[in-house]
């Protein structure tokens, strides 16, 4: 009866272990669970079977932890939990071809920092190099930096 405990014990703990990794990562509720099972049952074998039960006991319990996770990592189970989906979407350039360095415009949006303006006719996502910009603000283009564009208050 008393093998039988510590081998459910063991087992649990392998699960729970598992799931930790798997499943919930981070600290969760399974961790401290796991954690517990492998503890109580190498307590339990050193309490109540003796010192030469409770060594092969925590022998067994670190064989079945590496085991399970070296068996789970090689198996199936992670590609079929996995995900892999590519990412095929990229980030709209469009405003680089219809703006240049030098256009002026006006700001249809507060620009606090990033907003929209009105530039040649089309509405762009503009970044202010100036601060902080209220709305009908009108801006010159700056420069182009990575599909961003970075505008400044139209001195007068």
């Amino acid at each position: 009866m008393d093998i039988l405990i510590i081998a459910a014990l063991i087992t649990g703990a392998v699960i729970l272990f598992l799931v930790e990794l798997f499943v919930t990562p981070g600290i969760s509720v399974a961790g401290f669970l796991a954690g517990g099972c492998i503890i109580f049952a190498n307590y339990y074998a050193f309490a109540y079977m003796g010192t030469t039960a409770g060594a092969i006991t925590l022998i067994i319990s670190a064989l079945a932890c590496t085991g399970s996770l070296i068996w789970f990592m090689r198996s199936k189970t992670l590609d079929k939990i996995a995900l892999k989906k590519n990412i095929t979407s990229k980030v709209d350039r469009s405003a680089e071809e219809k703006v240049k360095v030098g256009d002026v415009g006006v700001t249809t949006t507060r620009l606090a920092l990033i907003g929209y303006a009105e530039i040649n006719g089309d509405i762009v996502e503009v970044k202010s190099s100036d601060g902080f910009m209220n709305e009908k603000t009108p801006i010159i283009v700056d420069r182009i930096a990575n599909g961003v564009l970075l505008v400044e208050r139209l001195k007068q």
